[in-house]
């Protein structure tokens, strides 16, 4: 049985992320710049750093199972935020947003993510509590998800992007030139709305997307509230610098969406199986839950996730490699 973490630590916990987070959004708003890789790395190694602590802080306040659970998590939350990145780097590419104001608008999408993220958390929660049979739903979900994210191709989304800037420049007035965040600006004496606005819808729209992702798979991890939501958070925290210390080079990680939908598929399974286990449907079994059907442990699901994408980004980069070597022979 699991050691209940005291209610004093996660609301303690809480206030430091939202905290940190909103340190963040103003460093981010109060000096634009493009980060340098030694700025991005050393901030990307620091969320990390007190993602470690945090763990290790849940092993020693609640138990192993806590930190297990959480470092499980918030893997899988990463490697989940890591795939928004593509659809980050297309929409900015789409729109073409001046990279000294990408800090500015990644900030404003990351808190976009946080808050969709939140939504889903409570209201997962609240299924869960009252509808046992929705793991069901959520593992069959998940299993779609992963093999939708083996065969499409992330160009797909651009051309959803062009297909969203043609609607909304045919019903609204907008300037051609970003003002950072600004949303409205002035020309002529007239107010009018600048590219940053549409922007915004398509990060918002794509993290809405990844949220029904991201939130059935943390539950097939954990069903602690507060850990889906730490998860969450540090998952999201360092994604920006993240975006500008990988680049372009993210594109070219070609088997990483591979490593994603195993990890997806795994935690799909995983709820089924668990589903099969707490069954309390009365037209299978009786209503009584499938004795052979296992609970697959934390260690195993961390294991999984973390050789998923070991496999995923080795191979992507022999691959680049090999076709670099290809091309300098040619």
């Amino acid at each position: 049985m699991q050691t209940v973490i005291p209610a004093w630590f996660e609301i303690g916990s809480a206030v430091v992320l939202l905290l940190i987070l909103a340190v963040d959004v103003f460093l981010a708003f109060r000096r634009p710049h493009i980060p340098s890789s030694r700025e991005s790395a050393v901030w990307i190694g620091v969320y990390v750093v007190l993602a470690l602590i945090f763990a290790g802080a849940l092993w020693a306040i609640g138990d192993a199972d806590h930190a297990g659970e959480f470092v499980a998590g918030w893997l899988t939350e990463y490697s989940l935020s890591v795939d928004n990145l593509f659809v980050f780097l297309l929409i900015m590419a789409r729109f073409s947003v001046p990279k000294k104001y990408q800090q500015e608008i990644l900030m404003v999408g990351i808190v976009l993510a946080l808050l969709f993220r939140g939504v889903f958390i409570v209201l997962g929660v609240q299924l869960i509590e009252h509808f046992s049979w929705i793991f069901y739903l959520f593992g069959l979900f998940l299993i779609y998800t992963a093999v939708n994210q083996a065969v499409t191709n992330h160009d797909d989304e651009k051309e959803n992007e062009s297909r969203i800037i043609r609607f909304m420049r045919r019903r609204m007035r907008f300037t051609q030139r970003f003002e950072g965040a600004r949303l409205r600006t002035v020309v002529d004496g007239k107010k009018v709305f600048t590219p940053a606005l549409v922007v915004f819808i398509a990060l918002g729209s794509t993290d809405l997307v990844f949220a029904l992702d991201s939130i059935p798979a943390i539950f097939g991890i954990t069903t602690n509230p507060f850990l889906v939501f730490a998860a969450n958070v540090f998952a999201l925290m360092g994604l920006r610098q993240l975006y500008f210390l990988l680049g372009d080079l993210v594109e070219k990680l070609v088997y990483l969406k591979y490593g994603i939908a195993v990890i997806l598929a795994f935690i799909g399974v995983k709820l089924v199986l668990h589903a099969l286990h707490e069954n309390e449907l009365p037209f299978l079994n009786g209503g009584a839950g499938f004795e052979w059907a296992p609970e697959i442990p934390t260690i195993v699901s961390l294991g999984v996730i973390v050789v998923s994408m070991a496999v995923a980004v080795v191979a992507s980069v022999l691959k680049l490699r090999a076709d670099s070597h290809r091309t300098s022979i040619d």
